[in-house]
């Protein structure tokens, strides 16, 4: 029995618990309790978590504790004692088999498989059904302790409410953990990188040109150079993407809130903020098909000769148009809340409308402004797909926008997908640049922060 009908099950479970108890609760009052302690639809959800939340766990757990359980039946078998003793073919005949047993495949090609298909469809059937009779188990003993607890005085209400605060706060931390695990999996792979390879040849130098068939044991530090992919980062994402995101997502904005006509806003607004879910890919054949050569055609034209049509100019552009409704639609709504009664001042004081929207809108909108260029910002260093097709995956060090250019995120998409091994220290540099990364999104975000907290204290 698979975890989705056991999962049914317990919500099944649950809602007989609930329609018992709430039935119990009326039968309190019409037996003659004069008030009871709390609703009956209280009661209710009590033996329901009580029945549900237990039943899950135990799924949960199952789910990880089984296959081991199964696996061990399978090799504990007479027929898988001509199995290899390790390596990938052992594993490639146990996973055939066992698709094949729980009909994920209609038979095996292997014939050393074939044996093992009927031991894992017996194991599978007898941990299916333990399985099934101690979630039963489970949901029949929390079901009944709920049940003998209620009564007219019961507190139900009480209970039900700390359990979903307890749920509430378990949901605010898995965004907590989960950035936790991601930083302590990065601070680990990269201690062991910089184990290998100086922290100041990565941090400080300027070639970078890892070699994933060199030796892991004395690898060349002076090839691990990450400045030109830190500058390539900020270059196009920080620089060109922002030069065209910020002007051109804040004008949309002010012009949106302060001057279109309500009809012209409505078709406006929404057509500007599908850019947000055009797929990256579709962006990077834009900028690959359609603004690369347009650039460089443009660059030969004004005597350029050696203008290539892969160039960071290319990719930022691109970038830019991107992440304008980041910029717009941040902006527009923190223009929006501003109130009117500053604008009306502004104007009856003699300040024209421009002066207005210059000295007194803007200024009282700043927080959710920064809030989205931060944001866009964000977004912009950690784009791949664009710069792959538009600015080159080649490391360069230059302030030329016309050449070819690559970021962190590139490179670390190059180190992670090759076939080197997970200890040479060309695949654990990508750690090393997301560590770098992470901190410099997680820096970017103490700004916006810090901005936001100083002007809002100063308007409010």
């Amino acid at each position: 029995m698979s975890n989705a009908l056991l999962l049914l099950l317990a919500l099944g479970f649950g809602l007989a618990g609930w329609l018992a108890a709430r039935a119990k609760a009326w039968s309190f009052r019409k037996g003659g309790a004069s008030r009871l302690a709390a609703l009956p639809s209280y009661h209710g959800w009590y033996v329901a978590l009580w029945v549900v939340v237990p039943m899950i766990l135990f799924i949960s757990a199952w789910g990880v504790i089984a296959p081991g359980l199964v696996m061990q039946s399978v090799l504990g078998d007479p027929a898988a004692s001509g199995l290899p003793a390790f390596g990938f073919q052992r594993q490639a005949i146990l996973s055939e088999a066992q698709a094949a047993a729980s009909g994920a495949a209609r038979a095996v090609f292997n014939s050393a498989a074939a044996p093992l298909v009927e031991p894992f469809r017996e194991a599978m059937r007898r941990y299916d059904l333990i399985g099934l009779a101690v979630t039963l188990v489970i949901g029949f003993a929390a079901g009944a302790f709920a049940w003998l607890r209620l009564r007219p005085d019961f507190t139900a209400r009480t209970r039900v409410e700390r359990a979903v605060m307890a749920l509430l706060i378990l949901a605010s931390l898995v965004a907590i953990l989960t950035t936790l695990g991601i930083f302590v999996s990065l601070v680990f792979e990269t201690a062991r990188f910089f184990g290998m390879v100086s922290p100041s040849d990565f941090l400080f130098g300027t070639f970078w040109g890892p070699d994933p068939m060199s030796s892991a044991e004395t690898p060349d530090g002076s090839r691990y150079g990450a400045i030109p992919l830190f500058w390539g980062t900020l270059y196009i994402g920080a620089i060109i993407a922002m030069i065209v995101a910020i002007p051109l997502g804040l004008m949309s904005a002010i012009y949106l809130t302060q001057y279109a006509p309500a009809r012209l806003r409505s078709w406006v607004k929404p057509a500007l903020e599908i850019l947000a879910g055009v797929p990256t890919v579709v962006y990077g054949y834009f900028a690959a098909l359609t603004v690369a050569p347009a650039i460089r055609d443009a660059a030969v034209a004004v005597g350029i000769a050696n203008a290539s049509s892969e160039s960071a100019l290319a990719a930022g552009l691109v970038m830019g148009v991107m992440i304008i409704p980041f910029v717009s639609s941040m902006a527009d709504d923190s223009i929006a809340a501003v109130p009117a009664a500053m604008r009306d001042g502004s104007l009856a004081l003699g300040a024209t409308r421009s002066e207005t929207i210059r000295r007194v809108i803007v200024p009282a909108a700043l927080p959710g402004i920064v809030a989205g260029i931060m944001l866009a910002v964000s977004r912009a260093i950690g784009e791949t797909m664009i710069v792959v097709m538009a600015a080159s995956t080649a490391a360069r060090l230059t302030a030329n926008p016309l050449e070819a250019m690559t970021t962190v995120t590139v490179q670390i998409v190059a180190m992670l997908t090759g076939e080197g091994s997970f200890d040479h220290p060309a695949t654990l540099s990508a750690f090393a640049l997301g560590f770098v990364l992470f901190l410099v999104t997680l820096a970017l975000n103490f700004i916006a922060l810090r901005v936001v907290k100083r002007f809002r204290e100063a308007y409010e």
